[in-house]
């Protein structure tokens, strides 16, 4: 999203973290941007039985918890490593100072949040009004056309089964048979484990 270079020059600083390890909680307190320089997070809502919904993977090069730092609201969500990830962080004062003083940023931004907006209207749509399969269709759907958690030569999903389950709202078992319907209707592709969007 923003050169790391840049950052580094507003003051931002590498962080390291571990698999699973909460970089923040939903409800918390903004104080930093955040930008995933390798490895990848995912940012969830998690209910009172621990259940995760996820909102958004991301991956190096991708921002998250932006959301506050413009309205001064609490984080909407948890931010959790994926996989052991370095993150670059930069203070709140700092990233509002970079924003104004660079309009080029600002308006990546602005994009960007509406680009997420998109994203949750097609989610709540979806979680809404459709079957299981549906959900799960137009998810990949998306991601394949928005070169998002698909390897843009082959079409192989990046996805674990239990992460489509986390994004949908569905069982991993619902989202087996679903993905199994879609295959029978050449809707999408499964080879040796493997799902291929089609």
């Amino acid at each position: 999203m923003i050169d790391i270079d840049l950052l580094l020059t507003w003051g931002a600083t590498y962080k390291k973290v571990q698999r699973d390890e909460i970089i923040f909680h939903e409800g918390g307190i903004a104080s930093f941007y955040y930008q995933v320089v390798s490895g990848s997070v995912r940012w969830v809502s998690i209910n009172e039985e621990g259940r995760e919904f996820i909102q958004l993977m991301l991956e190096k090069g991708e921002s998250f918890g932006e959301l506050p730092l413009f309205d001064d609201g609490p984080y909407a969500a948890t931010a959790i490593a994926q996989e052991d990830t370095v993150i670059i962080r930069l203070h709140k004062s700092n990233f509002l100072q970079l924003v104004k003083d660079n309009p080029d940023i600002h308006f990546a931004f602005t994009k960007l949040l509406a680009e997420r907006m998109r994203f949750k209207f097609l989610t709540i749509r979806e979680l809404a009004y459709y079957n299981p399969e549906h959900r799960i269709s137009t998810l990949l759907n998306y991601f394949k056309k928005n070169s998002k958690h698909t390897c843009p030569n082959c079409k192989q999903v990046k996805l674990t089964r239990q992460q489509i389950a986390d994004m949908t709202g569905l069982r991993v078992e619902t989202v087996i048979r679903a993905m199994r319907h879609l295959h029978d209707k050449g809707e999408l592709v499964i080879d040796k484990g493997k799902v291929y969007a089609s």
